[in-house]
């Protein structure tokens, strides 16, 4: 009798209690695994990617930081020769207007000059120009200007020179100049001024004037 209950009860936990399936539960955590490392091995490409866009030019990632490089800054006092020419084109003078070709006459001046550059704002300019006056058929050099000046460097490649004045034709005088950079290159900045000279002297009577200049820098 106790044999047939114990027979009972066996099979009862056969059929009623049956044993966890080993395989089947490690098959599931294996593809756990497996969809896991997928996901993160598609995430992981993408973080990396987002990590370098984050890190501009101009600077640089070391050891999970970034830093940003230091630009070597331009050494001073720096030397700089400029060529040009220059346009008179309007001058004022005994209450008179007086244009530049007018009469069949010409003039056209060839500035230049050194600039010694002592910081980011200021400098100083040693020009001459030289002076072609065409008339009457013939031309010939009629003045030689020796004017040098203090430069006030702003941004954008805007100077403020303010100039004395020293011609072989016996005036005298200052002339402020207002000078833009409108292109850079590798070799040359190129530059169009505006300038206003002031003159005095030779008996004759005071003067203003209004110039246009082109030229460029050596760099």
């Amino acid at each position: 009798m106790y044999l047939t209950c114990f027979s009972q009860t066996r099979s009862f936990m056969k059929i009623n209690l049956p044993l966890p399936h080993c395989k089947t539960t490690y098959y599931r955590l294996l593809q756990i695994c497996l969809i896991t490392l997928g996901i993160a091995g598609s995430l992981l490409p993408k973080s990396v990617s987002a990590q370098i866009k984050d890190v501009s030019p101009d600077s640089i990632r070391y050891g999970g930081s970034i830093y940003q490089k230091i630009k070597p800054k331009p050494a001073y006092p720096k030397v700089v020769g400029y060529l040009s020419i220059i346009l008179p084109l309007k001058t004022l003078s005994a209450g008179k207007f007086t244009s530049n070709f007018s009469h069949h006459t010409s003039s056209i001046g060839f500035p230049l000059g050194v600039n010694v550059l002592y910081s980011e704002r200021f400098g100083f300019s040693y020009e001459i120009t030289p002076t072609i006056k065409s008339s009457g058929g013939s031309s010939r050099v009629s003045n030689l200007l020796i004017d040098p000046g203090t430069m006030f460097r702003f941004d954008h490649g805007f100077t403020i020179i303010t100039r004395l004045a020293f011609e072989t034709s016996g005036r005298y005088g200052f002339t402020p100049v207002f000078n833009q950079v409108y292109a850079r290159s590798k070799a040359v900045n190129y530059f169009v001024a505006l300038s206003l000279p002031n003159r005095f002297g030779n008996s004759e009577p005071y003067s203003l004037g209004l110039n246009l200049q082109f030229g460029f820098t050596f760099n």
